[in-house]
């Protein structure tokens, strides 16, 4: 054996106990006589001590060489530390070292493996193996694991079961451009990786196994926006025999069940909104709910004076920021900057002092009294000594710029405790949603998804109003999940690809494998997929999935570690028939 014990178990019940360790060394004190060296392994850190007076003479003088992250076997003798460390398992013991064996050197690594590093994250991704040493990284991939298990244990014991779909697939649109493989075996044709299991759960159900589940990877060859990757996990998801209630009432059970067996936390309500009142209310489909700042709509008390920013608006809109009264001129000219910014693209800003005293102090009281700054306090809930905030533009853009002040407002002023679990569902997505360059309608989640039954006539007459069987799990302001009721007979999803602006050809080449196992006895089915790293990310308090995922990729979708993508050489681009063309 290399080691009889792992370096975080030892303690003083352990003193007098012949031991062998192995690990890294953390770092040595070498003091002439006495030499200490910390080793440290996935578990902990345990102290060595090689002694002048105790310690053979071949093995003192070896300790004397070693380095950071030297690899090395020691064996030797559990005894009592003079000097005790309280902040450590390990911090009664040290081991008397009585031998030492290098099993290999190592480089000076190019930042220090400590929680608190000097290294930056472009130096730390190159050298990943050597990050996940740190606690941090390696804590956030035992976290991840532990999550995942709990995950399996709560879908286990409800009779779901785990069944790998495939890889290599056939493109299918899907929103996103897909990673397309090439077939060296069927010349000129491409395998695509999978954006979901989409299609394969679905006849999962048409196959009769009822409930199942997969913690799959997926890909998606998108520009990526902030804290995305190229390949994510997803926990996938699948029930025949359901509906909309039977599905949320099982994944509020599993979100119920990970915040109490991972967080210690019990929560109890899981509101559950339309995606109007969201849009409305918040600007954005996933809300967060751990504060306040509704949107106020002010068009009924802001068109009738003669202000004709306002009065061209299609909407005017805006919140009270709690205790954002004391402001100065100087703060609030900063959140005017920061609104127009070009990556929330606002063209300025109206503000309201709530003042103490009941009155109101605006940047528009040329244009407007205290009543009707009154009605603006009631209509965003404002208190005294709170700020009202108001934007105004075309409808949806507006609500999505005051949106990311909102968020950007509650984190200045700290109101988004990580360890504070604000769960919701959003119902009642649109099916639809028009593109306006192509004037084009496109699946707001994906073809398969099911309309309201009572949605269905308006397919021919308004179609943008049709709303989907379709629903997503936020978490403190983060889309962790989504899902919906599936179309499971053939006319139906023959009307949807109508729809969808796909011909007859056209949809029978994509999907005729799915329209043909409908044919067969397709089960009512519906379901659900939660992106695990996100997931994880927030129960474990953070904002970035990078620290969660073993080896992430940078804003470009590139590996720096390994190097990838990368070129291939002539001979494989000529195997497989391909010519790169490149302008």
């Amino acid at each position: 054996m290399y080691r009889s014990h792992n370096c975080g178990e030892l303690n003083a019940s352990n003193i007098n106990t012949e031991v062998t360790l192995a690990g890294w060394v953390q770092k040595s004190r070498d003091k002439g006589f006495m030499n200490w060296v910390d080793l440290r392994d996935r578990y902990g850190i345990t102290q060595l001590i090689f002694d002048e007076s105790r310690t053979d003479k071949t093995v003192f003088e070896l300790a004397k060489t070693l380095g950071r992250e030297f690899v090395i076997q020691v064996k030797g003798t559990v005894i009592e530390r003079e000097a005790k460390n309280k902040n450590i398992p390990t911090g009664e013991i040290e081991i008397l070292v009585s031998e030492l064996t290098i099993l290999n050197t190592a480089l000076t690594p190019p930042f220090t493996i400590e929680d608190e590093t000097d290294g930056g994250e472009d130096i730390r991704m190159k050298y990943r193996y050597l990050d996940i040493r740190r606690n941090p990284v390696k804590n956030s991939l035992l976290f991840r694991h532990k999550v995942a298990m709990e995950v399996r244990k709560y879908l286990s014991d409800l009779d779901f079961c785990e069944v790998e779909t495939p890889y290599l697939i056939k493109s299918t649109p899907e929103g996103a451009r897909d990673f397309v493989v090439p077939s060296r075996m069927n010349e000129g044709q491409f395998y695509a990786l999978p954006q979901s299991p989409q299609t394969f759960k679905q006849l999962l159900m048409v196959g009769g196994m009822d409930k199942y589940f997969q913690i799959v990877k997926c890909f998606r060859d998108e520009d990526l926006r902030a804290d995305r990757q190229p390949e994510f996990t997803q926990i996938d998801c699948e029930m025949a025999f359901v509906e909309q209630e039977d599905i949320l009432n099982i994944f509020e059970g599993l979100t119920r069940h990970l915040l109490k067996e991972i967080k210690g936390i019990e929560v109890d309500k899981f509101p559950r909104i339309t995606y109007d009142y969201a849009m409305k209310t918040y600007g954005n489909d996933k809300p967060d709910i751990r504060f306040g700042m509704k949107f106020g709509e002010l068009n009924e008390f802001s068109q009738h004076k003669e202000f004709p920013v306002f009065n061209a608006a299609e909407l005017v809109v805006g919140i009270a920021v709690p205790g954002a009264g004391n402001y100065t001129r100087k703060e609030i000219d900063g959140l005017i900057d920061w609104v127009k910014r070009p990556q929330v693209g606002a063209s300025g800003m109206v503000y309201v002092k709530c003042n103490e005293d009941g009155t109101y102090k605006s940047s528009v009281d040329k244009f407007y009294d205290q009543d009707d700054l009154t009605n603006w306090a009631k209509a965003t809930e404002a208190n005294p000594g709170d700020m009202i905030f108001v934007l105004s533009g075309p409808a949806n853009k507006t609500r999505a710029q005051l949106s990311a002040l909102r968020m950007e407002l509650a984190t200045r002023l700290g109101l988004r405790n990580p360890e504070e679990f604000a769960p919701l569902w959003v119902v009642d997505f649109p099916l639809l949603e028009l593109d306006e360059e192509s004037g084009r309608y496109h699946a707001m989640h994906h073809p398969f998804t099911s309309p309201k039954p009572e949605d269905m006539a308006l397919l021919e007459t308004e179609p943008g109003k049709v709303r989907a069987n379709a629903y997503d799990m936020v978490l403190n302001g983060n889309e962790i999940g989504g899902g919906s009721i599936r179309i499971h007979d053939k006319a139906t999803q023959q009307l949807m690809f109508k729809y969808l602006g796909f011909t007859e050809e056209e949809a029978k080449a994509q999907f005729g494998f799915l329209m043909d196992a409908f044919q067969f006895g397709a089960p009512p089915h519906g379901g659900l997929a939660f992106g695990l790293d996100r997931l994880v990310a927030i129960l474990g308090g953070q904002e970035t999935i990078r620290d969660f995922i073993a080896f992430p990729k940078n804003n470009s979708g590139r590996d720096v570690m390994i190097d990838a993508p990368a070129a291939i050489d002539d001979a494989q681009l000529k195997e497989l028939r391909i010519k790169v063309d490149i302008a």
